[in-house]
C-alpha cells in the first residue's frame, strides 16, 4: 500500500510560525509534523508515499532531500528507507480532491492508498485500519465520536456514508432519501482515510458531472464535502470507528502544546 500526505496547505491558523515555514515543517518535539506522519506510516509498513506541496514548496523539498532515511524515484524503498515523491501544486492549490487527482500518476496502479493530513497526530493503528477495509469500498474513513461543528452521517447498521451536517449553520446534505439525519450516526472525520485506486475514474466522472473548470495546473475540489458526498450514492464509502482514539489536530497555535504532550505520552 502507498500513502499520500496532504502537506500543501497555507497553515493560516498557525501564524506567525507559518509566515516563514510551511505547516508541514512546523516543529513538535524537535521534529517537523511531516517527520512524525512519515515515521508513523513507515512504522505501519508503508514505505512508499507522495507529498503534495504548494506553500513554501522549496523548503519541504529541501527538508526531504536532507533526510538519509528518505529517497525519491526512481530509487526503491526498503525496510529502513522510505521513498517519498513530490506532487507539485506550486501553480495552484488544488484542495484535497484535486490534490489526489493531480497525484494520479504517482498513485494509480497501487491497488489502494492511505491519505493522512500532515497536521494530524493520533494513536490510530494504521494496520488495524487497513484490516477494516471492505472489498466493495471505494473509500474507508477513520471517524470518531468527538465534539466538532461538522459531522459525516453514516447508516447506523452498515456505517455507509449517507450525508453530512454542519451543526453551527444547520446545513445538512443527505445522499439517500430513505434515512433521516436524526437516525444516522454523526461522527467526526479524522483526516485519515484509505482509497481504492479505482477512485480516479470516479473522480473524472465527478469533474465532468459538476462541470468543474480544468486548467493545465489541475482541477480544484474538496474530497469530503464535494467528492465523497457526490460519490456516496453511487459507490460504497464507509466509516470506521475505533474503540478509542487519541487525536490532536495541530491546526492552531494553542494546539502545539497538546501535540507535544501527546507525542511525549507515546514514547
Amino acid at each position: 500500500m502507498k500513502a499520500m500526505i496532504f502537506a500543501a496547505g497555507l497553515g493560516t491558523r498557525l501564524k506567525p510560525i507559518t509566515d516563514t515555514l510551511p505547516k508541514a515543517l512546523v516543529p513538535v518535539c524537535g521534529q517537523p509534523l511531516l517527520y512524525h506522519v512519515a515515521r508513523k506510516l513507515q512504522a505501519s509498513g508503508i514505505n512508499d508515499a507522495v507529498v503534495n506541496v504548494h506553500y513554501f514548496a522549496d523548503k519541504i523539498e529541501h527538508w526531504l532531500s536532507e533526510q538519509d532515511w528518505i529517497v525519491s524515484s526512481p530509487q526503491l524503498p526498503s525496510d529502513n528507507v522510505m521513498r517519498i515523491d513530490v506532487s507539485d501544486e506550486r501553480a495552484m492549490l488544488l484542495e484535497t480532491g484535486g490534490a489526489v487527482l493531480h497525484a494520479r500518476r504517482l498513485l494509480e496502479g497501487c491497488g489502494s492508498f492511505l491519505i493522512h493530513n500532515v497536521d494530524i497526530l493520533s494513536d490510530c493503528d494504521l494496520n488495524w485500519l487497513k484490516s477494516q477495509v471492505k472489498p466493495d469500498a471505494i473509500a474507508t474513513l477513520l471517524v470518531s465520536n468527538r465534539a466538532t461543528s461538522r459531522y459525516m452521517l453514516f447508516h447506523p447498521d452498515t456505517m455507509r456514508l449517507v450525508g453530512w451536517t454542519n451543526r453551527s449553520t444547520g446545513e445538512t446534505i443527505m445522499t439517500f432519501n430513505d434515512i433521516r439525519p436524526e437516525d444516522c450516526k454523526a461522527l467526526a472525520f479524522s483526516g485519515i482515510h484509505i482509497l481504492g485506486d479505482k477512485v480516479f475514474a470516479l473522480m473524472d466522472e465527478y469533474v465532468k458531472d459538476r462541470q468543474l473548470p480544468v486548467s493545465p495546473s489541475g482541477v480544484k475540489f474538496s474530497i469530503t464535502t464535494g467528492f465523497y458526498l457526490w460519490a456516496s450514492s453511487r459507490v460504497p464509502i464507509y466509516g470506521v470507528e475505533p474503540d478509542s482514539l487519541k487525536f490532536v489536530d495541530v491546526g492552531k497555535i494553542e494546539t502545539l502544546t497538546l501535540a507535544e504532550e501527546f507525542l511525549k505520552g507515546q514514547e
